[in-house]
């Protein structure tokens, strides 16, 4: 009997091929709640994912092509090398996916790799720490439309962050002695000379009128958003027939004995599996979970297995990461590596800081505001703008200022920002 070469691409094959059968037969066999569970991807795609992200990849795009990565590439350069071990380009990345959350931290790195700011190696790092959950969505969706307590979407996005971090820092010993992209702007002058510099000389490359620029940001936004609310909708598909068939059930118990041995609950196995797949539908399930006896498990272990679950991001996120990845050489075994030690670290950090930020064992705090309010409603756009996008921006031109005040002596001849001819 001759074996194959390479069994692990048969594998890969004969597996999804298999499981394409079994949702076609599943989506057949139960056609009304395959036709709900669509639904419902749909309208959170619709009214939740396009309004949010649509107007942070336009502006991505176009900070992009008027040269603001390369800028803040220069600027940065001094505190990614040395704490992330990745160019500092990468810090456009970081920013702009700490504001507005999955997938943008992907989308960017990807296109920092097609244009040549970062290598492979440091490219598969960086997406692996800032293709993150967003502050809104932490702190407005699962604290409090979910769990009904701002203060514990506070603690998730803290303790998300903070492993978010832990990771970057983990990770830059990731292939160390991989190449290494070029420094931008490595004349003897002041930093903020060569950061002005850099961002006009990518500005004379790009050539694009500002109205072609405009357009090509927003088709490029469609195109990604279209490929994102499919993915949404596949998954939500995904989940309900895993759970109308058994497959979650099955599952829970391998999720139970998990949870147990770390300490935690049994009864939380659906929410982690069910988080497993589609990141959304975990975190609800887990703020609504209940023992034998219909009571509402401690909140403690409920905030940790939610911030699990938000650190893993689920099936549904790393497939969205791996399509915008596609066209570059970025590997997608270190992303989900990196994905199962941000979830533990996600867990670990509330587990340890819950005590001191929250009194687990008091009741629920109904909170001020009640979501879906319709002042939370019309300070959306306001406070999402503001705190998530304009914010992180500032605070790290602030930084680059400072390092490049501290690094230099101030150049004699000014204005420095128009380039020698």
């Amino acid at each position: 009997m001759r074996f194959p070469q390479r069994p692990k691409k048969y594998l890969i094959t004969y597996l999804g091929a298999a499981v394409a059968i079994w949702l076609t037969i599943a989506m057949i066999r139960f056609p009304e709640k395959a036709f709900e569970a669509a639904g419902h991807g749909l309208k959170v795609w619709f009214e939740i994912v396009f309004p949010a992200l649509l107007p942070f990849f336009i502006g991505a795009e176009i900070l992009m092509g008027l040269g603001v990565v390369h800028f803040m590439g220069v600027l940065l350069e001094p505190f990614m090398r040395p704490l992330f071990n990745v160019p500092g380009a990468g810090s456009f990345v970081l920013a702009m996916g700490l504001a507005s959350g999955y997938p943008i931290g992907a989308v960017l790195t990807a296109r920092l790799r097609k244009q040549n700011l970062c290598t492979q190696t440091e490219a598969e790092r960086l997406v692996s720490f800032t293709n993150t959950a967003d502050p809104l969505f932490m702190i407005g969706a699962v604290g409090v439309g979910m769990f009904g307590l701002v203060e514990v979407g506070n603690i998730i996005t803290i303790t998300h962050y903070l492993a978010a971090l832990i990771t970057g820092l983990v990770l830059r010993f990731y292939a160390p002695y991989s190449p290494t992209s070029p420094q931008l702007g490595v004349e003897h002058t002041n930093m903020l000379v060569r950061a002005f510099r850099a961002l006009y000389k990518a500005r004379q490359e790009d050539g694009r009128p500002f109205g072609g620029l405009l357009g090509d940001a927003i088709r490029e936004a469609i195109n990604t958003m279209l490929a994102i609310g499919g993915f949404i909708i596949l998954f939500s598909v995904i989940t309900q027939m895993a759970a109308v068939m058994g497959v979650t059930s099955y599952l829970g118990r391998l999720g139970g004995t998990i949870l147990a041995t770390c300490g935690l609950n049994e009864n939380l196995a659906p929410s982690l599996i069910s988080g497993f797949f589609e990141i959304t539908i975990g975190s609800d399930y887990v703020a609504s979970a209940v023992d034998a006896a219909g009571n509402l498990l401690p909140l403690g272990e409920r905030i940790v297995v939610a911030a699990a679950i938000i650190g893993w991001s689920g099936l549904s996120v790393h497939f969205q990461v791996a399509a915008m990845v596609n066209e570059t050489d970025i590997r997608m075994l270190p992303y989900v590596v990196a994905r199962v030690l941000h979830a533990l670290l996600s867990g670990l950090v509330a587990y340890l800081i819950i005590p001191s930020l929250i009194n687990v064992a008091g009741p629920l705090v109904v909170p001020a505001f009640a979501a879906g309010s319709q002042g939370a409603v019309l300070s959306y756009w306001r406070w999402r703008l503001l705190h998530l996008g304009l914010y992180p921006l500032l605070l790290l031109l602030g930084l680059g200022l400072i390092n490049s005040i501290l690094s230099h002596p101030r150049p004699r001849n000014w204005p420095f920002f128009f380039p020698r001819r």
